[in-house]
Formats: C-alpha cells, structure tokens, sequence
C-alpha cells in the first residue's frame, strides 16, 4: 500500500486549496479513507474520514473542509475552504489494512493571516 499525498502549499486567510492523496495497492471507495493533521508541538489531529460515501468531520472544520474520492483515479481528496491559520499543519492521508496504519508522506499547508 502506497499513499502519495500532494496539493500543500501556502494560502491566505479565507482561500480555498486542494490536496490530492493518490493511492496503490488499495481501492479508496471501498477502503475508509482518512485525513489527519499536525501542527508544530500539536497532537496529530482526525479532520476528515470517508467510508462507501460516507464521510464524518470533528467541528473544527465541519462546513468547511469536505472529503471526497474519485474512484477512477483511485484518489482521496480533501477540499480546503475558508481556511484559517489555526488550519496550518502537515496534512497526511491514511488508511488501514488488516490492522495496519498506512500513512502517506504528508503535505505542508500553511495559512497567512
């Protein structure tokens, strides 16, 4: 299992970005997909799981980040809006098979206020 997350980057206050996490040796829409995130001297942080469709989100980000797969791509995605500074984090994608956690590299989002 291989996890490629990508799409980090630097974003102002209120702006809207994309990450991407392109999967191998899984099929993401029949696998729960998970994002996390950590930010510096934090502990790493559940922001957004899928599962056949269904999705689930803590209230720090409810209404405005969303999960979402494309099954043909074989990718999870996490759209990022409105984002704020306390959303600064090294954002990882995840999943877990037979018991095992796969992380993918993580990618750096950091908002300017």
């Amino acid at each position: 299992v291989q996890l490629q997350a990508s799409g980090g980057g630097l974003v102002q206050t209120g702006g809207s970005l994309r990450l991407s996490c392109a999967a191998s040796g899984i099929v993401v829409g029949v696998r729960t997909m998970g994002w996390y995130r950590q930010a510096p001297g934090k502990q790493r942080e559940l922001v957004a799981t899928i599962a056949r469709g269904v999705t689930i989100y803590p209230q720090s980000v409810r209404g405005r980040f969303a999960i979402s797969t494309d099954n043909a791509k074989n990718t999870v995605y996490l759209q990022m809006n409105n984002v704020k500074p306390e959303d600064t984090a090294v954002y990882h994608c995840n999943t877990a098979v037979l018991g095992r956690d796969y992380w993918g590299q993580g990618t750096l989002v950091t908002v300017s206020s």
